[in-house]
């Protein structure tokens, strides 16, 4: 069985949250969710980035960590539905509000994106260079041409 290297630590509220939340996509599970959206299949539609492997290993955490309910109906084909519980619903506000922080703030935030993706770019392509390599890569998608493509669902 995998054991962590750095043990974790639950010193704080931060620190027990982050155990908990940390996940790419826990909270745009627990809103959909929220939402009325409560089986897998219509997840997987409103985040098409995740696969169902990593949505199925998420929520089974957010379930073993009581934020959420798993019902099970006794159907064929077999019909599974997800609720919120009372301890679920009580993160709600607040991935409201760092949903609307980020609308807020989306060029600001877009634009030191595009800057530290940049550095990144930079330092792992020098990282790796063999003597006399040329090293003229283009700096990440500017921020104007990924919101074109970039469809954000809402607070989200």
């Amino acid at each position: 069985m995998y054991q962590k290297k750095i043990p974790i630590e639950l010193n704080c509220g931060l620190d027990l949250a982050k155990e908990v939340l940390s996940g790419k996509w826990k909270f745009h599970l627990l809103y959909f969710i929220s939402e009325g959206i409560k089986r897998p299949s219509e997840l997987q539609r409103k985040i098409p980035g995740a696969t169902r492997r990593v949505l199925n290993v998420q929520l089974n955490e957010l379930e073993g960590y009581g934020l959420v309910t798993k019902k099970v109906h006794a159907e064929l084909p077999l019909k599974v539905e997800y609720s919120l519980t009372a301890f679920g619903n009580s993160i709600i506000p607040v991935i409201t509000a760092l949903g609307k922080w980020g609308d807020d703030h989306k060029d600001e935030l877009r634009q030191m994106i595009d800057i530290v993706v940049a550095r990144k770019l930079r330092v792992t392509s020098l990282e790796f260079l063999e003597p006399g390599v040329d090293v003229r890569r283009e700096a990440a998608v500017p921020s104007a041409a990924r919101s074109k493509t970039h469809q954000p669902h809402q607070h989200c």
